[in-house]
């Protein structure tokens, strides 16, 4: 993203605080450090330990975090950094992908529409320069606010795959949710 900053996706002239998505730039690399390293604000649904503290710069360096198999964006409302959403490749068959996607947003962001807006908008970013059909998420069946935001921004709950995430000393049971291209979109 040399020269011009590349204007936010979601963003509507006249509206500043309203949740947008944009590229990562060098200067968000410790706000995604510490949304993933720092227990506190990773929050009790998105720590999971220390683990290669190195990943976000060498993936900086290599792609600016957004490649073929998965990317990164910020969520932004105006100037203020509310976190971030990433997505990446899953096979779902020997032959058809989807994307999986996941959020994260710093603790004052939270409870506040963002996270449901940022889901919804990345469904439209990766619908509308991917050809992939399918996007899901997926949560812990214990996080009602991320199951909240999922189902208003469309996605349709489709099942819990028991055991599936390893997460401070215990096995837990995730919830997925799916959004087709062809599902209708708030």
């Amino acid at each position: 993203m040399d020269g011009a900053e590349a204007a936010p996706f979601g963003h509507h002239r006249g509206m500043d605080e309203e949740t947008a998505l944009r590229p990562v730039r060098e200067d968000d690399l410790d706000v995604l450090e510490s949304l993933t390293e720092d227990q506190g604000a990773a929050g009790e649904y998105g720590w999971f330990g220390w683990w290669d503290l190195g990943r976000f710069r060498r993936r900086w360096a290599e792609n600016r975090m957004l490649g073929e198999d998965g990317g990164m964006l910020m969520v932004v409302a105006g100037d203020e950094r509310l976190g971030f959403v990433s997505w990446w490749r899953r096979t779902s068959g020997p032959r058809s992908h989807c994307w999986n996607m996941g959020i994260a947003l710093l603790p004052a962001a939270r409870g506040r529409g963002h996270g449901t807006r940022a889901h919804l908008l990345t469904a439209r970013y990766l619908f509308a320069h991917t050809t992939l059909h399918r996007v899901e998420a997926c949560t812990d069946v214990a996080n009602v606010a991320e199951r909240k935001a999922l189902e208003k921004a469309g996605f349709l709950r489709e099942g819990v795959t028991r055991g599936a995430i390893w997460r401070d000393g215990e096995w837990r049971d995730d919830v997925v949710y799916g959004l087709l291209r062809t599902d209708p979109l708030p």
